[in-house]
């Protein structure tokens, strides 16, 4: 007679595509950083003529990315997206509702979701060689990963919200939206700074990139 013996707990994990689930610790930090996103956004802003002003959210939005990996990241400005959406007014200026999608910064404000989740999955790839480079490496991997994001995915959907919101043409939307390139420069120098410093600080931050 033969006898059914059942397979390793490790390899039914393997086979099933098993993830461990977020841990209290993980969802403290989701909620850390949605709170920390709406901090930075609520500091006064530099107003503009298009409608959308210079502020430090996308600092905010950068530097998770950098610490919490994509998928807890992700959910970090999710929720800080809901939270204003549904009413509270942590979005710049103490804004908030559905009404600020038909406003000139929606195009912005939606971009810091696949943004988050991008810039997660640059730096989870440049902190899991991190024993390999030095830390000034490091930190210009984690700029220009920053920076790519800035300029592939925030910068082209902010300018198709100014084309629909605020009635731009692609030529004045794109003028309109050089002007935050020097402040970006330097948000996505000093989202990469404290990155490094915070995880030179607290290693077990970049142990498990989720």
């Amino acid at each position: 007679m033969s006898t059914f013996s059942a397979p390793p707990a490790s390899s039914r994990h393997r086979d099933t595509g098993h993830r461990s689930r977020w841990t209290p610790a993980d969802l403290s930090m989701i909620a850390v950083f949605a709170a920390l996103i709406a901090a930075f956004s609520l500091l006064p802003g530099v107003p503009l003529g298009a409608g959308v002003p210079i502020t430090l959210q996308t600092f905010a939005v950068m530097l998770t990315g950098i610490l919490l990996g994509p998928s807890r990241a992700t959910a970090a400005v999710g929720l800080y997206l809901l939270a204003g959406l549904a009413g509270l007014p942590v979005f710049s200026g103490f804004r908030s509702g559905l009404g600020v999608l038909a406003g000139p910064s929606a195009g912005y404000l939606l971009a810091f979701l696949p943004a988050a989740f991008a810039v997660g999955l640059l730096a989870r790839a440049v902190l899991r060689r991190a024993p390999a480079i030095r830390r000034r490496a490091r930190f210009l991997l984690l700029f220009a990963a920053a920076m790519t994001v800035s300029f592939l995915v925030v910068h082209p959907l902010g300018i198709g919200g100014m084309m629909l919101n605020a009635r731009l043409d692609f030529r004045a939307a794109l003028t309109a939206d050089m002007v935050f390139w020097p402040g970006d420069l330097l948000k996505n120098l000093l989202a990469a700074a404290v990155a490094v410093t915070v995880l030179k600080a607290f290693p077990r931050l970049a142990a498990k990139r989720r």
